[in-house]
């Protein structure tokens, strides 16, 4: 194969491209240990050899460490590794590493979220911004149904009215509607904030 592009990515980053082809990006010094130029011929054990002992094992460090910064999904930390220009099938084994360690787990992940946003987020919500973190729709609802079941609106209603400084009992008619339509457009339910404010009236 042949090296058709070398471009920088930074000064010491470079993208490699290879029969026209993204290959992978190395660093300046692995340029020169493998003797690679725009033109230079790449044998095929020098390229397995860079894709193992070189990219892969640079792609497993990088969703330890990513997983370390932060929780991630599974969808979340292939994003970044694609964005960091590690070819998809490289992303794909560095994920199973850190899923054989169990350091990835999207079922406990969204249980977890789950737990930690109820007070303060309707159920639409929750659905909403899991399902942006690229989680199955079955495995968001089992994480929902386990975590919340039926209720904790009212719950969570209360907690965003107390963060919005909201006291029931100096609010005038129009205050009262303004707050059930900033909770309706959070995504909670007509009935739970009716008997919400009721009971704040009350």
């Amino acid at each position: 194969m042949v090296v058709t592009e070398i471009k920088a990515v930074t000064k010491t980053r470079f993208r490699v491209y290879l029969d026209d082809e993204f290959a992978f990006v190395l660093y300046k010094g692995e340029l020169f240990r493998y003797h690679l130029e725009k033109g230079a011929e790449l044998s095929e054990k020098d390229y397995q050899e860079i894709r193992q002992n070189i990219i892969l094992k640079r792609a497993k460090l990088r969703a330890m460490h990513l997983l370390t910064d932060m929780d991630r999904t599974e969808c979340q930390l292939r994003d970044k590794l694609l964005t960091g220009g590690y070819p998809e099938d490289i992303a794909e084994q560095a994920i199973d590493y850190v899923k054989s360690f169990g350091y990835i787990n999207d079922r406990e992940y969204a249980r977890r979220f789950v737990e930690n946003k109820k007070h303060i987020k309707s159920r639409r919500e929750l659905y909403a911004l899991l399902s942006r973190k690229g989680l199955d729709s079955g495995l968001i609802e089992d994480a929902l149904e386990e975590c919340l079941g039926g209720g904790d609106a009212e719950e969570a209603i209360y907690a965003l009215l107390r963060r919005k400084r909201f006291n029931p009992e100096a609010a005038t008619e129009k205050e009262k509607q303004k707050a059930g339509a900033y909770l309706a457009r959070k995504g909670f339910h007509y009935e739970d904030i009716r008997r919400v404010l009721q009971l704040y009236n009350e």
